[in-house]
This record gives C-alpha cells, structure tokens and sequence, in this order.
C-alpha cells in the first residue's frame, strides 16, 4: 500500500468502527438494544400480516408501530367492529405487551 493511500483506509476504518460503536448497541434516541429493535420489527409484521388475512380489517388503512412490544395502531377503520378486530389481532401476537389503539372511525 503506498504512503498516500494509507492515511485514507486508516480513516475508513476509523469512520467504519464509529458508525458500529454508535448504531451498533442503541438503534433509537431511547437507548433501545438492536435485538430489541429486531423483536419489534417482527411483532409489527406478524401484526400486519394478521391484519392482511383477516377479511375484517383494512390492513391498507392502519398503520402498525411498535417500541418495547408495545404496538400503536393508527389510521382509520370504516366501523367500531374493525377498530375493535383490530386491537384483537394485535394483542393476540406473540410478545405483544401491550396495544393502544389510536385508530379513528370514519
């Protein structure tokens, strides 16, 4: 490697091990853990999914979050019985703690 270019992969590496030790062990401002990041995302789509089988539910038409198992739903439901099926689904995932359910019916 000659002098010149060395100095640039230094600072590669450098950068390289920056990003990992600051995305690496926390994923959101909340100081949240990457396999607790990981565990959330597959709740949010074992929630969709349900959401996407279910002939009740607009899966389209609300939205799924979830933080520390915790899933927020939102969005819009043409009837009391899809927001409530809704919430049903949800809670009935695996590693579901809690839902809240912030969908509005028009």
């Amino acid at each position: 490697m000659s002098t010149l270019k060395l100095p640039h992969a230094l600072l590669a590496v450098a950068a390289a091990l920056m990003v990992v030790q600051t995305t690496g062990c926390a994923v959101a401002r909340d100081q949240q853990t990457v396999g607790s990041y990981i565990d959330d995302a597959t709740i949010t789509t074992r929630v969709k999914t349900r959401f996407a089988e279910d002939k009740t539910v607009s899966a389209m038409a609300i939205n799924v979050e979830t933080l520390k198992g915790t899933v927020q739903l939102s969005g819009f439901a043409k009837s009391a019985d899809e927001k409530n099926t809704a919430e049903r689904l949800a809670a009935n995932v695996p590693g579901v703690v809690a839902v809240r359910n912030d969908i509005v019916i028009r």
